[in-house]
């Protein structure tokens, strides 16, 4: 069992298996990216071999994120490598992608023992979505999910809230994904890395969303916990249950049981802090034995709490961009 220096058990990792993704959404990155040069970003084998470590010291859950990890090439063989921890160690092997691969690996990913998967979606308008993501094609995206739903994976929406973009589909968001047996999960805009758009304009507290949906649903508090900062509500009417992730005007921090693993392998404790722990070096001179004591000092240098915050004077959380830890 791995514990911070506050106390927290620390159960759950997610890694990103790399920077590059096939969208440039306006909130988490830059129109025009620098991406890592491939010799810098860990392999698969080494990505798994730092996966294993970890299982064995006690993390119980992982989840693989990017950037959008279903555009790194052979994923596959890393999503079956990890996989068969669980249910020997691991409870669950999840996945945070933006949909528009999910066709060509939904069957993959059901194969090797993932079971749930969270698809980031803000709008169902073609435009919208396109201007979102600057050039992506929502169809992608519905296929994607139409065959995520025929392996049989449980889809979970994450649709991040922006005043201005697409505050007037969230309740619309909440109807359909309750049609699609889906569940909804809102996200506070987070300041991290310079995406050249103002975030300020389109920040919108979930407070203010809660309000809104709850004068047509009333939403009850349910004590369901799935590894992450997200809370979640039953929705009166509804099967679709709903989860918040407020970064901004709740902070989550005092149970977080989190840590992340970057492509290039280091670990960054809190996703608000730039304080990480390098491994690469580590891992590619001495192995995974060398980089057991550097674990200990992750977990000693995990802060109390992130420290973000929002504002037209404020510059970003942190110099990185989101695609760089995955979220």
């Amino acid at each position: 069992m791995m514990t911070d220096g506050l106390g927290r058990r620390i159960s759950y990792l997610r890694i990103s298996v790399t920077d590059r993704c096939d969208l440039r959404c306006r909130y988490c990155m830059a129109e025009k990216m620098q991406f890592l040069p491939r010799n810098e970003v860990l392999s698969l084998e080494e990505i798994a071999l730092l996966a294993d470590m970890f299982v064995a010291r006690g993390i119980r859950r992982i989840r693989l994120t990017g950037g959008e990890p279903l555009v790194r090439r052979d994923i596959g063989d890393l999503v079956r490598r990890i996989g068969r921890h669980v249910g020997s160690g691991l409870d669950e092997l999840t996945l945070t992608t933006n949909g528009t691969r999910l066709s060509d690996h939904a069957d993959m990913l059901t194969g090797a023992g993932v079971r749930r998967i969270n698809v980031s979606l803000d709008t169902r308008d073609p435009e919208r979505f396109a201007h979102i993501t600057r050039g992506g094609r929502i169809a992608q995206v519905l296929d994607g999910l139409d065959a995520a739903r025929a392996a049989g994976l449980a889809v979970k929406i994450n649709m991040v809230a922006l005043k201005g973009v697409n505050d007037d589909e969230i309740l619309p968001m909440l109807h359909w994904c309750d049609a699609q047996g889906f569940s909804l999960t809102l996200i506070e805009t987070m300041p991290l890395g310079e995406t050249g758009e103002d975030r300020t304009d389109h920040y919108l507290p979930l407070t203010q969303v809660a309000a809104m949906i709850d004068a047509h649903h009333a939403l009850t508090p349910l004590p369901d916990r799935t590894g992450g900062p997200a809370r979640y509500h039953a929705v009166d009417g509804l099967r679709a249950r709903l989860g918040l992730i407020t970064p901004l005007t709740r902070n989550f921090c005092a149970d977080c049981n989190r840590i992340r693993m970057t492509c290039e392998g280091k670990i960054f404790m809190c996703l608000g802090h730039e304080d990480h722990v390098d491994f690469k070096a580590a891992l590619r001179s001495g192995g995974v034995g060398a980089v057991e004591p550097l674990v200990d000092r992750a977990l000693r240098l995990k802060p109390a709490a992130h420290d973000f915050r929002i504002g037209t004077d404020l510059a970003p959380a942190t110099r990185r961009h989101m695609s760089v830890t995955g979220g």
